[in-house]
């Protein structure tokens, strides 16, 4: 199996999702044969079980591929190759069996085991275009197995049956079939409709079968014996030195991962050994259960900190960051779909297991061997233990730059605890810092006086950050399209102000900038966000509220009630996708383009004469990542209700940022100069003297677009034509023009709420 992975990977790019679901799949095929091998009390494969071997292989190759299916590319010739050839081979191996007279219960238990998996894997690759529905094919056969489980009479041995053989085989066909696309959809999904219904009587044919014989006694058990392995035990061993001197010795993976990492010498290790030679049986099994099982999730915590660190560029919070995962499928299902999505979060959950139970059992198994070969063990800690003393005494580092000398996972654990202590004390300060509201008791009627009578929208530009102005590929095409609708606003009578604010989030978590700037609180993480939530702290909208504005929040990516939005926020009414009336295509993560978000609020909400003003939080979205082309600006009048757009764009396919960070940075840098296109458009096609906007970045893109020293810095513009708004800003010392200048003043961003309150407070 590795080598068939290795030719995948050199021929295709088969990346980490397909390595990772290839060798989860060949583990579980060699638990089962294992396992298998005790039961019949066997010593070997045999000619026709070799046979069965490779179609295993074929099988795991085939759920890699399926794997990369969802999350990249898609090799249907391929898989449908090596299916086909794996149901060839299926037709041999009891041909063999038969002619080499090496048939065994543990032949027909491996080829349908093998059946089993490559049909299972077939139907999850079908099943996005078939319909969900074909997973049933895939899951009846493990299914029926989990109820035996519980009805112990469905655990009777079957007499072979031909028409059984023959339906199972049949899924296989069918399924590659279906696979190949060559057939119309509509005969595809009638076959496998058919193909079910034969399953499902087979089953029920066993199952009613077993039932009439459910008063005899189950045949005894066959009695233990030594047999035959399918691995050499010191083949075990080593894989289980070896896997956790990797996991205790694996250095932070977003520094990069080098084979000179392996030559690291990990002190947790030799602790466990030493500990377990001076420990008796049963405390020291438990010792090193619970060691291997706190390694495997330290490991997977050193993995997930690595991605927060890339992508929000900061460690994982235990306290509060939980619900980005939740979160991460969401966003995933955008670019892969939702079916994909969740069978990636299962394949995650699934590997995190396999991970933690496989390094306690490691762990078990070092502990025992080193027990059973005391001399040997304690030579070699202390050995290993002086080498690490004088490594970590002399300084010394491997290629990588990491020290020999490791303590990363005991580390890793101390500096868990720690944030967990100061999250903890953090949660006291913020919670008096919300109290300490100097706005709170302000009266309604003192409340943003120097803008009454004035629609005030508060624009945010989706991953708008300092890098799209200044220093990056894409910038220069960003700068362009700042001065040039710098000039159309002042030929348009419009004022503009420009500077930076710093966000407290990179890369995504756009709710904790919202939060921050409607709340005048450091909201840099979910806990603090959760705390805000719960408070009554003055937010922007509520204090627009309090002083006569109807407040409305626009946010067309929201697909689901958001409480908050009312609760906390004080908005009167919020415009997600479902209310808005779009009937034209997405674009990427954008299920409504920028230029319907503004004509819709505009139609609904800022015409009429007979209205109280307007404060909303309009949230563009065109920018958000994964990107795409964004569509073409339209006549405002022909917008209607979205349909335009159809096929206004060469490309609806999101780009992989990581894979391609070139077209990423491209695709991206056009997203902001469509959204800002839109803006000043909108602005030039409806001037309104009463109108204010501000307009600002949440957070930077992700590092592969922004680069790894982007810092948190977005750009924000005021835009008015009354000139009384800017005179009352003068003191911020903002530049004129779209474009802030390099040097512009820098704020954090949760100052901006009450610089607004005091600049708008007097009439």
């Amino acid at each position: 199996m590795p080598a068939l992975l290795v030719t995948l990977d050199v021929a295709v790019g088969l990346g980490p999702p397909g390595w990772a679901i290839g060798l989860l799949g060949g583990a579980v095929l060699a638990a089962l044969l294992d396992g298998a091998l005790v039961r019949h009390r066997a010593g070997g494969l045999g000619p026709a079980g070799r046979i069965t071997a490779t179609r295993a292989v074929l099988a795991c190759g085939v759920a890699a591929l399926t794997a990369e299916s969802y999350v990249a590319d898609d090799h249907a010739a391929l898989i449908v190759a090596l299916a086909t050839v794996g149901l060839v081979l299926d037709a041999v191996d009891g041909r063999v069996a038969r002619r080499t007279r090496t048939e065994s219960a543990l032949g027909g238990r491996f080829d349908m085991e093998v059946d089993a998996f490559l049909i299972a894997v077939l139907s999850v690759y079908v099943a996005p275009a078939a319909g969900r529905w074909v997973l049933a094919i895939g899951a009846i056969r493990y299914a029926y197995v989990a109820v035996s489980w519980v009805v112990r009479w469905l655990r009777r041995p079957l007499p072979p049956r031909y028409s059984a053989k023959v339906v199972a085989a049949l899924q296989g066909i069918v399924l590659t079939v279906a696979a190949s696309a060559l057939v119309p959809l509509v005969v595809t999904q009638a076959v496998l409709v058919v193909a079910l219904g034969l399953l499902v009587e087979s089953f029920a044919r066993d199952v009613r079968t077993l039932w009439r014989e459910r008063v005899e006694p189950l045949p005894p058990p066959p009695d233990p014996a030594p047999v035959g392995s399918l691995v050499r035990p010191a083949v075990v061993t080593a894989a289980a030195f070896v896997g956790l001197w990797v996991a205790l010795a694996l250095p932070n993976p977003a520094t990069g991962l080098t084979p000179a990492d392996l030559l690291r010498i990990p002190l947790e290790g030799l602790v466990l050994v030493a500990v377990a030679l001076v420990l008796p049986h049963r405390p020291r099994f438990w010792a090193a259960v619970g060691f291997g099982a706190v390694a495997g999730a330290l490991l997977v915590l050193r993995i997930v900190n690595a991605g927060f660190d890339l992508v929000l560029d900061r460690p994982f919070d235990p306290l509060g960051d939980w619900g980005y995962f939740a979160s991460g499928v969401g966003v995933l299902g955008d670019s892969i779909g939702d079916l994909a999505a969740r069978l990636a979060a299962v394949g995650v959950v699934v590997l995190i297991a396999v991970v933690i139970v496989g390094l306690a059992g490691a762990s078990a198994r070092v502990v025992r061997v080193a027990a059973d070969h005391r001399p040997r063990a304690t030579r070699g800690v202390v050995a290993l233990g002086t080498a690490w003393a004088v490594c970590a005494i002399a300084g010394i580092h491997v290629a990588g730059g990491a020290p020999v000398a490791a303590a990363g996972a005991a580390g890793l654990a101390v500096d868990t605890v720690d944030q967990v202590r100061a999250g903890l004390a953090d949660s006291d300060d913020f919670a008096e810092e919300i109290e300490a509201d100097p706005f709170a008791d302000v009266p309604d009627d003192q409340l943003l006086r120097g803008l009454r009578g004035k629609d005030v929208l508060l624009v945010f530009v989706e991953s708008y950050g300092r890098s799209a102005t200044r220093g990056s590929s894409y910038s220069p095409g960003v700068e362009e399209v700042l001065v040039d609708g710098t000039r159309r606003l002042t030929e348009a009578g419009y004022l503009t102000r420009s500077g930076y604010l710093t966000s407290p989030t990179f890369g995504a978590a756009s709710w904790l900038a919202h939060a921050t700037t409607q709340s005048g609180l450091w909201v840099d993480s979910e806990r603090r966000y959760g705390q805000v939530l719960d408070s009554d702290r003055l937010t922007l909208a509520r204090a627009f509220g309090r002083a006569g504005w109807r407040t409305v929040f626009d946010v067309p990516a929201n697909t689901e009630d958001w409480p908050e939005g009312e609760a906390f926020y004080g908005f009167d009414h919020i415009y997600d996708s479902r209310n808005v009336g779009y009937a034209g295509p997405e674009f990427g993560y954008a299920l409504v383009p920028d230029q319907y978000t503004l004509e819709h609020l505009r139609r609904e909400e800022l015409t009429g004469g007979d209205r109280p003003p307007l404060f909303a939080e309009v949230d563009l979205v065109s920018s958000h990542h994964p990107w795409t082309p964004p569509p073409p600006l339209v006549a405002w009048e022909e917008v209607g209700d979205g349909s335009v757009f159809e096929g206004t764009t060469e490309d609806a396919e999101p780009v992989d940022q990581e894979a391609d960070p070139a077209k990423a940075q491209q695709l991206y840098g056009r997203s902001i100069e469509y959204s800002w296109e839109t803006l000043v458009s909108f602005l030039e096609t409806y001037p309104d003297p009463d109108r204010v906007l501000v307009v600002l970045g949440d957070h930077e893109p992700w590092s592969f677009v922004s680069g790894d020293d982007a810092g948190r810095d977005v750009p924000i513009t005021v835009i008015a034509q009354d000139g009384d708004v800017v005179r009352r800003t003068a003191d911020w010392q903002w530049s004129p023009g779209l474009l802030p200048p390099a040097d512009a003043p820098v704020w954090p961003m949760s100052e901006l709420r009450d610089r607004l309150l005091t600049a708008f407070a007097g009439g």
